[in-house]
């Protein structure tokens, strides 16, 4: 096997002047020039030239030695030589020395080579004989011949820009390498202008650029613009005739195959060595491009102690990096000689990673240098105008200033520290001596870096020198520095004070913030807490708070110096905004201020006077008499009286209060526990303005009885509630005292009467009152109220729970929300228990159906709501005795009541007859021909109860009066005894019914909300699926109009002249508004469709609520059953307009190809069409599913059908209101008949119909 000296040699010319026949050493990688082999005429008279033309351009991105040597075509060995000097370079060669001086620059370079002609040496060269000069080979100097050269020439444009801290390296070079590519497609028009577009000039406005090449420029570029222009002109400055290409390859023959005396190539370097050699020089260039960073860093030149070190890092790892390199320069020529074994190598690169010099130290020392740069760096940079001193005279000449007395200094005490391992790295350089196989001790002591385990107290300290000096920046006589001055005790950092050039503290600790709280807050004052500061308390002396008016001035005014505690601040002004701040002062001036969270605002009045309590056995008697003051602006609203049940020491924070509204200056509390202590307040409620400053007192019931006037509860709600003004009749009559409650139940309102008991065991009962309109509702509600107080007939007032409007027409509703009435008991109540009514609109009045179903969605959202109605003791059906039989609109009403109701409350059902009289009412015959589920009496009637409510405002005088002038006629007989008997019979149903109802068992309303759940979403899924079967069958039409077309034109078509033109209908999908509405829909921005039309949900972060949605949260609607969160709440909904439109048989083509990515026959495209109408045809079977689950549901659970879900009983209706002709009655019957097509579909659906395939027997 053949030696590496007797193997012929490829070379990288790299820019040396290279000539056939010239002598070379490949020991020393050296040209021997003058001593040839053959003579001048006769190396030229038979030399052998090809032409060889080729070029190329690539991008190098990166600028590691391996690359660089990669793109000029450097072997391993060639390498070497160049890494230890060996070897100089010129030309396009320069680019292997050409490296990156910052670790913040980004580069990319473009490379362009171009090869011209190949000449070589021929057998009458080296043939046997043929040697002109033998004796060359005795002189030893050279190791080979060149016998071929490969001329051209190459470029290297080296593109870099700085990086900033903001930037991505590889964001940067990424752009410029999208630039470089398109180099070649730049075009420059006359005058040399570039043309390049504005976004392109951006991208690379901040590149530099270096040229190496083997090329003669006038003027090398500098810009990329510049580049661009001698990249194109590359190619003419060859010559015509490649007369300026220069040797870019050669070929080596060893002199040894042409004369065995020859000196010889003995061994290569092996590339495992060459490559640690290499890592080991590329980690000290590294290290030489972080020192330059470093040096440049802003930090590093404001504190010299820094740079300082680093530069010496760097003149030691550069000098140790070129002794470094002499070495190899002298070892490799004897180990490719045979002088020395390349083990000698080896030795040399393990003595360097057991110096001081191996990388892993040196790139810790530097990591942390740069740590500890990023440290300070990030310290000062937040201190703003901060003077930072660089010398230690120029901080004697601040300190010693006249014009300050005190001087604040931020030092730092351990930036001029020795280091350790600077000191091993000079010494290990200075040291000759020293075997090169034992390894050097030293200690780079990385545990005592100041930062490392005081960085968090330095933090600690500099932003309480940065507060104190912002508190203080307006305050002349102090100057605030920062400097270096060492301290070998105390590490990392700490505050000096000068006063009068005089260093009084070494470690000053500036006052931090204090803390401060809000106490208290009256009409005029506000009351603060101050406490002392977390630091520098030692220096505190005491405190200042200022305040701001926010609609004043807005100027900061100190109001007081005071010591840590409770501070009041006094003569504020009413319902005004102000801002309080505090700070810790000491002697050498302000701490920061601790400015108040919010705004502390004053209360709007002065607290109401001459409050007075009458204590007596469970209730107490309140006065009190107006504020004497009120801010400006302020409009009063009402009192608040509140009251709590207390005990010696109990704060009044910890109290359980409940509260009564009123406006007039007294008031009665009631239901309060005998012998027990209270605690009333009384304020002003000032509307927006808020609350005003309260009067308390504490008080005791005692054992006195109440007065006799107010004996009665009765008497004693009417004190408590309001008289109704202008209220038609002779009686008084008064609206309850009812208290407002929050319950958050769109479209449901809820009151309070009297206070929830905590000591009290009576349970409650709930009742719902359901009726048509006009059918005495709310009069029922109010005759309830009336008896539970104990009014009598007697009695010359009445009360109201529910106040008619007299001036609305008794073709709507009394009731326009659901309401809900918590009625807590009290002593005197004539029932045993609290009681909770739940009072609905009127069903079935002139707004028509969609009110109806408006009604039904409130009553949903009460059942739905976390704090609404859950269970239910009575259903109270209100029908009018005098209904002897029910017309379609009247069953509708009862059906419509009934079938929102799950199957278990049937029994719970009772019959509220009005305008009774003794007789048997015939609409209880009603009730049971049609069918009302309820429970029966034994006769087989419904169980009832008989009211006429006519009574319950008449003139008992009137009564009194009749009976005088009758007293010989019956009792029920007389004429005006009417209003008694009827007032009697009430009373008696009334006693009946509630004690009745205390033995009814109590149902959960579990079943009715699944009830109306299960209808909702039967409703949606039945309105989309109208939608898709209108939709799919109009799909269907256009199809087959489609396909008629394309099969008729086929052969025009098939031709390639069948751009026709024709006509077709089809459905537009459009977007309709209906904000004005005030309703929402549910839409899928995914699929582009409505899902819910007239949601329950009003905002996009609860669309799982959406009845729309199933129980996973993904929506039941939409095709893909998309997630929940894919959808959203708007006004406006999508549809679908019939419209009509030209097309070309062109733009069908280009829809379905553009579709499929191919061509495609009219086959093709018919079959495509096809499969459209399938999924649509699969949509209407998924809705057709969900419906008919719905549907299978309701008829297990539900108490009756919808009557809208059957058109036999629709079409009753639509004839009904035909015949009444009732206002309204034509919009009313559009909105029946379009009730009658959901009603078919849901028929059709419960009948198992296919929707699509059985309409009109239309087909594809």
């Amino acid at each position: 096997m053949a030696g590496e000296g007797d193997k012929t040699i490829q070379l990288a010319a790299l820019g040396r002047p290279f000539s056939l026949g010239m002598l070379y050493d490949c020991r020393n990688d050296s040209l021997i020039p003058a001593l040839t082999l053959w003579d001048r005429e006769a190396l030229e008279k038979d030399a052998v030239e090809s032409s060889q033309p080729n070029s190329n351009f690539e991008i190098v991105a990166s600028d590691s030695i391996e690359d660089k040597s990669s793109a000029l075509d450097v072997d391993a060995s060639l390498k070497a030589s160049f890494l230890s000097g060996l070897v100089k370079v010129e030309g396009s060669a320069k680019y292997l020395s050409d490296c990156k001086i910052s670790k913040n620059q980004a580069r990319v370079t473009l490379k362009y080579k171009t090869t011209t002609k190949f000449q070589q040496l021929s057998m009458n060269h080296i043939g046997i004989g043929k040697v002109e000069h033998p004796y060359v080979f005795e002189k030893g100097l050279a190791t080979h011949v060149v016998t071929g050269i490969l001329y051209g020439a190459q470029a290297f444009f080296v593109f870099d820009r700085e990086v900033s801290k903001k930037e991505d390296q590889e964001d940067i070079e990424g752009i410029l390498k999208v630039m470089i590519k398109k180099i070649p497609t730049f075009k420059i028009e006359g005058q040399g202008s570039l043309q390049m577009r504005d976004e392109d000039i951006a991208n690379v406005d901040k590149f530099s650029c270096k040229f190496h090449g083997d090329f003669n420029l006038e003027k090398h570029p500098v810009s990329f613009q510049e580049a661009i222009e001698v990249y194109q002109s590359l190619p003419k400055l060859l010559g015509t005739k490649g007369e300026n290409a220069v040797p870019q390859k050669v070929w080596l023959m060893p002199l040894k195959s042409l004369n065995s005396d020859a000196a010889k190539l003995v061994q290569q370097i092996s590339e495992r060595l060459i490559r640690d050699a290499q890592k080991v020089l590329e980690d000290f260039s590294e290290l030489e491009r972080r020192c330059n960073d470093a040096e440049k860093c802003k930090t590093t030149q404001q504190f010299p102690q820094i740079n300082k070190k680093v530069k010496a890092f760097k003149e030691l790892v550069s000098q140790y990096k070129l002794d470094f390199q002499k070495i190899m320069a002298r070892k490799l020529p004897l180990i490719r000689g045979g002088g020395e074994e390349e083990g000698v190598l080896a030795e040399i690169l393990k003595k360097v990673h057991s110096s001081p010099f191996n990388s892993n130290d040196l790139n810790e020392w530097m990591d942390y240098k740069e740590n500890e740069i990023q440290i300070i760096s990030s310290l000062i940079d937040k201190m703003l105008n901060m003077t930072i001193v660089t010398s230690h005279i120029t901080l004697h000449r601040e300190i010693h200033s006249e014009d300050v007395r005190h001087t604040v200094c931020f030092v730092f005490n351990s930036l001029e520290t020795p280091e350790p391992y600077l000191s091993a790295l000079s010494n290990y350089l200075d040291d000759t001596t020293k075997p090169d196989n034992v390894p050097c001790a030293y200690d780079v002591e990385k545990e005592q870096a100041w930062f490392l385990s005081n960085v968090q107290v330095v933090y600690k300290k500099k932003k309480l020198f940065k507060d104190f000096a912002e508190a203080n920046k307006e305050n002349n006589s102090i100057r605030f520095l920062t400097a270096a001055v060492r301290d070998d005790v105390k590490k990392g950092a700490t505050v000096h004070l000068y006063t009068d050039g005089n260093l009084v503290t070494d470690n000053f600790e500036p006052p931090s913030k204090p803390e401060m709280i809000t106490c208290g807050i009256t009409h005029n004052s506000v009351t603060l807490n101050i406490s002392p500061p977390q630091f520098g308390l030692a220096a505190v002396t005491h405190y200042t708070v200022e305040l701001s008016c926010v609609h004043g001035n807005n100027d900061w005014h100190q109001e007081m110096e005071c010591k840590a505690g409770d501070v009041t601040v006094s003569g504020l002004e009413m319902n005004e905004e102000y801002r309080f701040r505090c700070r810790a002062m000491c002697a050498v001036g302000l701490g920061p201020a601790c400015e108040a969270s919010t705004l502390i605002k004053t209360l709007p009045s002065s607290p109401p006077e001459n409050l007075q309590v009458e204590c007596y056995s469970t209730e107490l008697s309140v006065r009190w008499e107006k504020p004497s003051d009120l801010g400006r602006g302020v409009k009063f609203e009402h009192y608040i009286l509140e009251y709590a049940e207390t005990s010696p020491g109990v704060k009044p924070e910890e109290l359980t209060w409940n509260k009564l509204t009123f406006t007039d200056t007294k008031a009665i509390i009631s239901g309060l526990q005998l012998l027990t202590q209270y605690t009333v307040r009384i304020r002003c409620d000032c509307g927006v303005a808020g609350l005003g400053k309260d009067k308390t007192v504490v008080v005791s019931t005692s054992v006195v009885k109440l007065p006799l006037e107010i004996k009665r509860l009765a008497e004693a709600v009417k004190n408590e509630g309001n008289k109704i003004k202008d209220h038609p009749g002779p009686l008084e009559v008064y609206s309850l005292p009812l208290e407002a409650r929050p319950m958050n139940v769109d479209g449901c309102k809820n009151y309070r009467f009297g206070k929830d008991s905590k000591t009290s065991a009576k349970p409650n009962r709930t009742i719902m009152v359901l009726g048509a309109t006009g059918a005495g509702k709310s009069t029922l509600v109010n005759g309830m109220i009336n008896y539970i107080l104990g009014v009598t007939w007697e009695d010359r007032f009445r009360f109201k729970l529910v106040d008619e409007d007299t001036a609305k027409s008794q073709a709507h509703s009394q009731t326009s929300e659901v309401t809900v009435y918590k009625l807590n008991h009290r002593d005197g109540f004539k029932i045993d228990y609290s009681l909770t009514i739940v009072d609905t609109p009127g069903f079935g009045d002139t707004r028509g159906i969609e009110r109806d179903r408006m009604i039904i969605s409130q009553l949903e959202n009460l059942f739905s709501a976390q704090h609404g109605v859950s269970e239910i003791d009575a259903i109270c059906f209100v029908a009018q005795a005098s209904l002897a039989r029910l017309t379609p609109t009247q069953k509708y009403v009862f059906d419509s009541v009934l079938s929102i109701f799950g199957k278990d409350v049937a029994e719970n059902i009772r019959i509220m007859v009005t305008f009774a009289d003794s007789h048997t009412p015939p609409v209880l015959t009603a009730i049971n021909e049609s069918g009302v589920p309820c429970a029966k009496r034994k006769n087989g009637l419904p169980i009832h109860f008989k009211f006429n409510s006519s009574a319950l405002f008449a003139d008992n005088k009137l009564v009194e009066a009749n009976n005088e002038d009758d007293d010989n006629e019956d009792e029920e007989d007389g004429g005006g005894n009417f209003d008694k008997m009827f007032w009697d019979m009430g009373t008696k149903s009334m006693k009946n019914f509630f004690s009745a109802l205390n033995l009814i068992e109590t149902k959960s309303l579990t079943i009715t909300k699944e009830v109306l759940k299960q209808r909702r979403q039967l409703e949606i899924s039945i309105e989309n699926l109208q939608k898709n079967v209108k939709l799919g069958l109009a799909k269907l039409d256009e199809i087959n109009r489609e396909s008629q077309i394309l099969q008729t034109n086929e052969k025009e078509i098939t031709t390639g002249n069948g751009n026709f033109e024709y006509e077709v209908s089809y459905k537009k999908r459009v977007q309709i508004d209906f904000s004005i509405t005030g309703e929402y829909s549910l839409n899928c921005q995914k699929c582009k469709k409505t899902c819910c039309y007239s949601c329950n949900v009003q905002s996009d972060a609860f669309t799982y609520l959406c009845y729309a949605m199933g129980w996973s949260g993904n929506c039941t609607q939409c095709p893909n059953k998309c997630f929940h969160s894919e959808h959203a709440i708007q006004k406006y909904r999508w549809d679908y307009v019939d419209v009509t439109e030209k097309r070309t048989y062109q733009d069908l083509k280009d829809k379905y190809q553009e579709a499929k990515k191919k061509k495609m026959s009219v086959q093709d495209i018919i079959r495509q069409m096809k499969v459209e109408y399938d999924d649509l045809e699969n949509d209407v079977g998924r809705l057709i599913e969900e419906s008919a689950t719905c549907i299978n549901t309701l008829k297990e659970i539900a108490l009756k059908p919808n009557p809208l879900s059957t058109p036999e009983y629709i079409d009753l209706l639509i004839e009904g209101e035909k015949s009444e002709h009732k206002p309204g009655y034509l919009e009313r019957i559009k909105k029946l008949q379009h009730m009658r097509e959901n009603a078919v579909t849901m028929e059709r659906v419960s009948r198992g119909d296919k929707l699509l395939s059985t309409c009109g027997g239309r087909r594809v």
